[in-house]
């Protein structure tokens, strides 16, 4: 049995996590605004809320990255060569082969002991301090009136994007913006993999998962963005969850907008030049994904969940367990076929042991699935 407390240890950032309850006495004169330098950047990462509907309140978390922007040569030396280790072979990649929105977030220098005002709906309140990888996090709670929302039903029936901003000094003209996705406690929810799942990368070839995700456009699976895209329109909530680095954020961010993937929430690994696993940094770790949808599962006991991967690494082992754990909230797995396997091999009958044969497809073509998962959205 999966042990949630001890998951949510896993996904404890380099940074502070603290609670703040605003919505009761905010002393937003008392607050200084950010202690951000000219030459340094705030970047939030979309993250959520849920209405804790024993105490009546918001619950939600501020998570963001405080950093100065670098290009030097050096560290652009020093990644390049660490990518191509981490692929274990010989890859004759060119220096300049590599896409500048793609490097350039490895190369900044991370600010650490930055402290983070933000303002939501008029009212600022202490957002954390960024620790040495340059994340900052917070735990904040609030009344429903402190976030606009004192004319709708207690908990809302409906998801909502929150607006958080940045408070600069007074000479700071530029702006920050963030988004917490506010979910109703009732409803149904994704969790989907990224890579493989909805964008080729191809995991199961280190050297083309370089290529892929360092020099290459990035390429959406055919018909997810549709997929996905239709199930949104009926209120569902999206958490994507990846292997995928954090400095990778931005890029992907893009990438769905262009594609039109719905907004959610990110859920990436955290991962520093210096760090040493350097080496690891293209590979995907089980328990990074398993901490990261634990707290969403216990934090929605009333949600359904839709989870969707691919069989490129350890999805099915992964989801497997969380539906053996979550039977109740687990309302159907998808794995996209990337390894041409068969459903009745060993390995999904073990990873999927315990699960009902009709909440799990491994599929090739979203047609496959469109229907079933629009029913379950349903």
């Amino acid at each position: 049995m999966l042990n949630p407390a001890k998951s949510l240890a896993w996904v404890v950032p380099l940074a502070v996590t603290m609670t703040w309850v605003i919505g009761r006495e905010p002393e937003p004169d008392a607050l200084p605004p950010s202690s951000l330098k000219s030459d340094e950047e705030i970047l939030f990462y979309p993250s959520y809320g849920r209405f804790d509907e024993q105490d009546q309140v918001w619950r939600f978390e501020v998570h963001g990255k405080v950093f100065e922007p670098e290009d030097g040569s050096f560290k652009r030396r020093l990644l390049i060569a660490a990518l191509k280790r981490s692929v274990r072979g010989k890859v004759e990649i060119d220096k300049d082969a590599f896409r500048e929105d793609r490097i350039r977030p490895f190369l900044v220098d991370n600010e650490r002991g930055k402290s983070v005002t933000i303002d939501v709906i008029g009212t600022q309140f202490a957002a954390g301090v960024s620790g040495p990888n340059g994340h900052f996090h917070r735990s904040l709670t609030s009344d429903a009136a402190a976030l606009g929302l004192g004319g709708e039903p207690i908990g809302g029936q409906r998801n909502r994007v929150l607006t958080v901003k940045a408070v600069l000094p007074a000479r700071d003209s530029r702006s920050f913006d963030g988004r917490i996705h506010l979910i109703a406690p009732r409803g149904v929810s994704v969790i989907s993999d990224i890579d493989d799942t909805i964008k080729h990368s191809q995991v199961t070839s280190k050297s083309e998962l370089l290529k892929n995700t360092f020099t290459r456009a990035f390429r959406a699976v055919e018909g997810m963005p549709e997929l996905y895209a239709d199930l949104a329109d009926t209120g569902v909530a999206f958490h994507y969850v990846s292997g995928s680095p954090w400095q990778l954020y931005q890029p992907l961010a893009a990438f769905f907008s262009e594609q039109g993937f719905p907004s959610g929430t990110f859920h990436l690994k955290h991962f520093r030049l210096t760090d040493s696993s350097g080496l690891g940094l293209l590979s995907s770790q089980r328990e990074t994904k398993l901490a990261a949808i634990v707290p969403l599962l216990t934090s929605f006991p009333d949600r359904r969940f839709i989870l969707l991967g691919d069989s490129g690494e350890h999805d099915p082992e992964i989801y497997g367990q969380l539906a053996r754990d979550y039977p109740d909230q687990i309302a159907g797995i998808f794995i996209r076929n990337v390894t041409s396997a068969d459903p009745t091999d060993g390995r999904f009958q073990t990873a999927l042991t315990g699960v009902p044969s009709d909440r799990w497809i491994l599929f090739q073509d979203v047609a496959q699935i469109k229907q079933r998962v629009a029913d379950l959205a349903r």
